[in-house]
Order: C-alpha cells, then sequence, then structure tokens
C-alpha cells in the first residue's frame, strides 16, 4: 500500500448515509474539519431506500420522542440553507375497527401529557385533511402535525456538494476506510490524523471493529417497497396516510392496553402480516410520485429475492385505506438496515477517539440529526466547544 503525505481533520467519519451526514453537518457547524469516507461512489443503503418522512408521532415517549423533534428542527434548518425539498405534511392514522379505535382513544388520554401534538378527527374532518383517504368504514383517524416528508435520493444525493461548498466538509466517495489506529485513519490511498472518528456503516457494520458488533445483538431487517409514477394533474396525497396496522408497529403506542385487543385479531384474521412484519405507509415525492411499503424481514444474511406475496399483500390492505389517480407501480426495491431489538440506537467506544453510531432501526431519518447533537455534545470533542456552545 502506496500512502500519500498524512492529512489531517478534526474528525473523520465513515459513511454517508444519513447518519453519517449528520455528524457531518453537527460538527462542521461548530467549525470542525470534516472528512467523510464512503466505500461506494455514491450512498446507496437504507438512507435512500425510504420514504422520507420524519416521524415523531411513532417514537416512543420521552428521550426518543424528543430527539425526533430535535431533528425536526435541523432538517427545518438545513432544508431551508440548502434549499431542499420538504413538505409539512403532518400525518392521519385511519382506523376501521372497534379495537384500532380503541388503541386511539387511550393513546389520546396521554399524548398531551408527553407532547404529541395530535388530535382526534371524526370522517367528516378527515376528508377535509385528506382527499385520498377512504371514508366508507371510517371510524376516526388520529392527525398530527409534527412529520415532514423530504426525498431521500434528493437529499443524500446533494447534501455532500452543500457540505463542501458551505462548510468546507471533504469528502471521499468510492473510498473504503481499511483500518483505523488511532489517530489514524488508512484507506488505500491515504492516511488521515484525526481527533475522532465516528462510524456510521449502517448494515455493512461487520467491516471495521468486529469483534465488537458480534457482541451487539444487532441484526438485519430487510423490507420491500414501491414507488408510482408522478401522479397526473398535479394531484397532490397532502397528509402521509397510514391505517391500523401501523399502530402495531410504532413504540408510541406499545403502551396502550387495549394494543392486546388488536394484535389478538390481526394474528387470527392475517397470520401473513406477522410473518413478514407488514405495516403500510404512503408518503409522496417532491415529484408526485407515491412511496408504498413496507415489510421487515430480520436476518443477518436477509434473502436477496424479492417476494411479490408481500407486495400483494401491502397493496390489498393499501387499497382499504387509501385511493389516488394512477395505481401502476413504477418502481420495486428492497433496503436493508441494521436493528438493535428494543432499542434506539447502538453506540459504542471500541477505542480512544472512536465512536460507533449504528442501529437506528429504521428510524435513520427522524432520528439521525437529534442523535447526531447528543453524540458530539457526549465527546465534547475539542477544548474550545463546551457541552451546549
Amino acid at each position: 500500500m502506496i500512502l500519500k503525505n498524512n492529512k489531517t481533520a478534526d474528525i473523520a467519519v465513515v459513511g454517508a448515509g444519513i447518519m453519517g451526514l449528520a455528524i457531518a453537518y453537527t460538527a462542521a457547524k461548530k467549525g470542525l474539519k470534516v472528512i467523510v469516507f464512503e466505500r461506494n461512489t455514491k450512498a446507496i443503503g437504507a438512507s435512500i431506500r425510504n420514504f422520507g418522512l420524519i416521524w415523531p408521532i411513532g417514537q416512543a415517549p420521552g428521550k426518543a420522542y424528543e430527539r425526533a423533534l430535535n431533528s425536526r428542527k435541523v432538517w427545518q434548518e438545513l432544508v431551508n440553507k440548502a434549499d431542499l425539498y420538504a413538505a409539512q405534511t403532518g400525518c392521519l392514522h385511519l382506523v376501521y375497527n372497534q379495537d384500532e379505535l380503541a388503541v386511539l382513544e387511550e393513546f389520546m388520554t396521554t399524548a398531551p401529557g408527553h407532547g404529541y401534538q395530535c388530535q382526534l378527527l371524526t370522517p367528516e374532518e378527515v376528508s377535509q385533511k385528506s382527499s385520498a383517504a377512504k371514508t366508507h368504514g371510517l371510524l376516526a383517524g388520529l392527525w398530527s402535525t409534527t412529520e415532514l416528508t423530504v426525498d431521500p435520493r434528493e437529499v443524500i444525493s446533494q447534501l455532500p456538494a452543500f457540505l463542501e461548498s458551505q462548510y468546507s466538509v471533504q469528502f471521499r466517495f468510492g473510498t473504503a476506510v481499511t483500518s483505523i489506529t488511532m489517530p489514524y485513519v488508512d484507506t488505500a490511498v491515504e492516511r488521515w490524523q484525526t481527533d475522532h472518528v465516528y462510524v456510521c456503516s449502517g448494515a455493512d457494520f461487520e467491516t471495521l471493529y468486529p469483534s465488537v458488533f458480534a457482541g451487539s445483538g444487532l441484526t438485519k431487517c430487510k423490507l420491500q417497497m414501491m414507488r408510482t409514477g408522478s401522479q397526473p394533474g398535479g394531484w397532490q396525497l397532502g397528509p402521509a396516510l397510514c391505517a391500523g396496522l401501523t399502530l402495531r408497529h410504532y413504540a408510541s403506542f406499545r403502551h396502550c392496553t387495549s394494543l392486546a385487543a388488536l394484535d389478538k385479531r390481526v394474528l387470527a384474521e392475517s397470520p401473513e402480516v406477522e410473518k413478514w412484519g407488514i405495516h403500510v405507509l404512503l408518503s409522496q415525492t417532491r415529484l408526485g410520485e407515491l412511496t408504498i411499503g413496507d415489510s421487515h424481514e430480520y436476518d443477518l444474511t436477509p434473502d436477496p429475492f424479492d417476494k411479490d406475496e408481500i407486495d400483494q399483500i401491502i397493496l390489498n390492505y393499501l387499497h382499504t385505506f387509501a385511493h389516488f389517480p394512477d395505481t401502476h407501480i413504477a418502481q420495486r426495491w428492497h433496503g436493508i438496515y441494521p436493528k438493535l431489538p428494543g432499542q434506539t440506537e447502538f453506540i459504542a467506544q471500541p477505542e480512544k477517539g472512536v465512536t460507533i453510531v449504528n442501529g437506528l432501526s429504521g428510524a435513520g431519518m427522524t432520528l439521525s440529526f437529534g442523535l447526531a447533537e447528543e453524540v458530539l455534545q457526549a465527546n465534547a470533542i475539542t477544548a474550545s466547544w463546551q457541552v451546549g456552545g
């Protein structure tokens, strides 16, 4: 290996997905010199394979919810600075069964105390918020105001150029980090000396510090997703939509004792939903395309082959609560993200000056910027940068 002259940075980031970009942005705002390494010529992982939803309503009350709201503030700040698309859509949880309604009613008894900014709407009120929501058989809708929609493909592709031009962040795309021996970070052609390294490698978590990850409990989650073409005539979805199955998926509803009855019915009526970990969300891109998903299959070595059965279950359920002009599916794909059961993130420090930040369990768009601020403050990486400064 032939190394060029040593280069220096205050911090190095491994991975240019949303977590790595959040670390880079947060540090660069503090005036720190940042270098980001991405093994692919562009980021192609889970950060571009999602709904683009910043989804505070799904986060557990307390620390996770506050982190999501902090992330939302940073998103709003960033999209203005970088001229990125972001729609303050909010979202609607639509319910058509009494057991689902019971969960929403119970949730609403605790929501104000936990800071959730939402209200329970009648079917008539839902129809005023969304022309896409099916009102036949609709019992109620949970309206939340905090959700944003960005285009993840746009964000992940455009943020590096913004960070380079506005904050002098350096990027090395198509460059794998081969070893870290602090204070040095090595690639095939460069050695960087740095004060701190943040390893944000997403689903590729076995390469650096494999023994740490082997004992972490992390696994991988594969999800199947779809997208329509642009809807005709400039048709707009409005709020992001979901329905009763979503109440079973997110931590914000898990304290509801009424969830047990909903679980029992779904398991009896639709065991395939449980088998493939399906709940269904619908969001819209800047170009008017509708993003649809998803499923959840857990394995350290996910099956590379997608299943039409899963797509059909998702679509069939979607059409029970939403309708829109063009239902033709233009794209299908799957994403893979790291999952740490029972936790909102995996943080480790395998050696002095190295922090691993991983395992956001599918909530990277929602939590990364808030988590980045917390992690960087905790490390207090320069003497002049005081926590909270």
